[in-house]
């Protein structure tokens, strides 16, 4: 074969693609629930075929562009599956709230912060360690009682001088 053969060939086959256009993105629209992915799949169909080169025989050319383009859906496929991409959640900045970080904010939170680990330190150390292995360490009253050696209602007693202490002193206790 000449290289006159072979490029009329390509040039064929180039022809032949570009009219499979049209049926490649319902093909893609019917199988892919975003439509706005379905022009970059044709066109990783379409780069897939330049990477690979003409194909000897050009009498099937619309199976083979659609053989690449069931593989390309199934790369798709693993992809996302692997991703987790369906299960994402888009950013909606109205649900987020008001994420403004002025100086004078950050300033308020530093405070009641100070405040709060300050009037933790004035509290018994009993009482102190009940509430921390409660609010930090996310422990369940009866796991706080096993672990100090107290009943469950110490534990109670001592969450609520706790909570008290902190709202006395200015702390948020949330």
């Amino acid at each position: 074969m000449t290289d006159a053969d072979a490029a009329a060939r390509a040039d064929a086959f180039a022809r032949q693609a570009a009219a499979m256009r049209g049926p490649l993105a319902v093909y893609f629209r019917r199988r892919v629930r975003n439509g706005c992915e379905v022009e970059d799949l044709v066109q990783e169909v379409f780069l897939r075929l330049t990477v690979r080169g003409t194909p000897d025989t050009a009498d099937h050319a619309s199976a083979y562009i659609f053989q690449i383009a069931a593989s390309v859906l199934a790369d798709r496929y693993r992809r996302r599956t692997v991703r987790h991409a369906d299960e994402h959640v888009a950013l909606d900045p109205e649900l987020s709230g008001d994420q403004d970080f002025d100086p004078a904010r950050i300033y308020a939170g530093k405070q009641a912060l100070n405040a709060a680990a300050a009037a933790l330190m004035t509290m018994p150390e009993r009482t102190r360690t009940i509430f921390l292995l409660r609010r930090l360490d996310g422990l369940r009253h009866k796991a706080i009682a096993l672990q100090l050696g107290i009943s469950v209602s110490a534990v109670e007693k001592h969450l609520i001088r706790a909570i008290e202490h902190l709202m006395a002193h200015g702390g948020d206790a949330r």
